[in-house]
């Protein structure tokens, strides 16, 4: 079994060019959203935390595409008092504080980066 990256550009690194380059674009739009955030692998993902919390998690889906988690951590959190809107519906929503958006290729992340940003965005401030 191969040893998980310790670092963002070594878990890069071991991307094909094509994967990649998605990945990539998705970086963008979660610094395009919240420059302050800091960026690390966990879950052997770039993972995303705002003042030390998790709240954004990337990924590359088995079957192709690629995923944005919007989240609270990984512990199970109080959810009675928290509302998050999405008014595009770009994400569904297993918990009122878990989103999963899923995009099929590089195409569909350029053309949706406009309301990624915006939805991540909102998603850091709402859970700050």
């Amino acid at each position: 079994m191969a040893r998980p990256a310790s670092t963002v550009d070594d878990w890069l690194n071991a991307l094909d060019v094509p994967t990649r380059a998605g990945i990539d674009a998705l970086r963008a739009v979660v610094r395009a959203a919240d420059p302050g955030l800091t960026e690390e692998i966990k879950w052997n993902a770039p993972s995303y935390a705002h003042d030390g919390r998790d709240r954004v998690t990337l990924g590359i889906e088995a079957k192709g595409g690629y995923r944005i988690v919007l989240h609270r951590g990984a512990a199970t959190r109080d959810v009675a008092d928290f509302r998050f809107n999405d008014p595009g519906r770009l994400a569904v929503w297993p918990s009122p504080d878990r989103g999963v958006i899923r995009l099929a290729d590089l195409a569909a992340i350029e053309a949706g980066m406009p309301e990624l940003t915006g939805l991540i965005a909102r998603w850091i401030a709402a859970t700050a």
